[in-house]
């Protein structure tokens, strides 16, 4: 089994095992075990794995730390971790802040709620761990770009050096991702003053910055959304093979249908929940079927995610147009089952029917 197929076979199961992680040590042994286990580390193998690792530092004596990943006998990388519940940007990694401080051969911190991994080292100041991480693993929203990134710290591809290497790159440019998203959501007095700028010539007062910061807001999702569709459309074009007619189309009726598509597509946006929820659906099937066969096709009232590209093999509906998102699941006779949901997120408490939506197709 390939290191993607482990990761993704273990984030299919934390819907279901949630209700039960309702304390640290449950959290540790449904979900922190198993992900170690899956970057190639024995959890039952002390030489490798040492749960509750131990040492003096200064005045405390017998602080613990969860979890020390061992490499020729000494500890490399530390995990401390929180319930499954908790929220990482409200807690202290205290222990594992003075660990890695104290133990000179430790270069890797994780701080984990068994859903989310926190990948710290420092970068800052030698031999202290970094407030920030560089690194974050979602396991229920992770992509192609961060398998490669967690697969650096698998035993079998373990290499200091080229992690320390591309860490620098990964904290900061996660740091100016983040940066970004907030400007795109709520662009501040001085991003608007830069961009306005660049397109406004007379004084810039407070009733300029007002006025040019909704059309801003408004120029970034126009651009966001055309960058969407046209990486969709580049998709569809390169998967789609149109197929041969024997009836001729005269030259005013293929100008009649190109309009038409045209004035077709310019009402239709493609959001980034659409997106999301698109990559969800083929995340939660990808040990199902060959997801190359699940395909997004997008109408003005719903967002269709389809069984190779079928009309008649709907695999469910984003109904993501509106305040209130819908999940539109699929029954036998082909009729919707809407679910209202709050985050993209929310699909996977779902997969199960979703799997059997698709099965049902299959065995047809």
């Amino acid at each position: 089994m390939d290191f993607i197929d482990r990761i993704q076979q273990l984030a299919n199961r934390i819907p279901q095992q949630m209700e039960h992680c309702q304390t640290e040590e449950a959290t540790k042994n449904a979900l922190v075990m198993p992900f170690i286990n899956a970057l190639g580390y024995d959890v039952f193998n002390l030489g490798e794995v040492i749960p509750e690792f131990t040492a003096d530092i200064g005045i405390k004596k017998g602080e613990k730390v969860d979890y020390a990943i061992m490499m020729d006998g000494k500890p490399i990388m530390l995990f401390e971790c929180k319930w499954a519940g908790s929220d990482l940007n409200k807690v202290h990694a205290s222990q594992l802040f003075r660990y890695f401080n104290a133990v000179q051969t430790v270069r890797f911190g994780i701080l984990t709620n068994g859903i989310i991994y926190r990948f710290h080292t420092d970068l800052d100041f030698s031999n202290r761990m970094d407030e920030k991480p560089f690194f974050e693993f979602n396991m229920m929203a992770f992509q192609d770009r961060d398998i490669v990134e967690l697969k650096k710290f698998t035993k079998s591809a373990f290499n200091l050096d080229e992690i320390i290497t591309t860490a620098s790159e990964l904290k900061y440019t996660a740091a100016i991702k983040k940066i970004l998203s907030a400007e795109f959501e709520s662009p501040s007095d001085e991003y608007v003053t830069f961009l306005t700028r660049q397109v406004y010539s007379g004084k810039i007062m407070q009733s300029v910055r007002d006025q040019f910061s909704e059309i801003i807001r408004k120029a970034m999702r126009s651009f966001m959304n055309d960058k969407i569709n046209q990486r969709l459309k580049q998709a569809i074009d390169e998967d789609v093979v149109l197929p041969q007619t024997s009836t001729p189309v005269t030259e005013s009726e293929e100008e009649v249908e190109a309009d038409s598509e045209l004035e077709r597509k310019a009402e239709i946006h493609t959001t980034e929940d659409e997106i999301e929820g698109f990559f969800a659906i083929k995340s939660i099937l990808r040990d199902t079927i060959n997801v190359k066969r699940v395909h997004m096709r997008d109408t003005k009232s719903y967002c269709g995610i389809l069984l190779d590209d079928n009309n008649r093999k709907p695999i469910v509906r984003l109904r993501f147009n509106r305040d209130q998102k819908y999940l539109a699941l699929i029954n036998e006779d082909k009729s919707e089952n809407r679910v209202p949901i709050e985050t993209v997120d929310d699909i996977y408490s779902y997969a199960t029917q979703i799997i059997e939506t698709v099965n049902h197709y299959v065995s047809e």
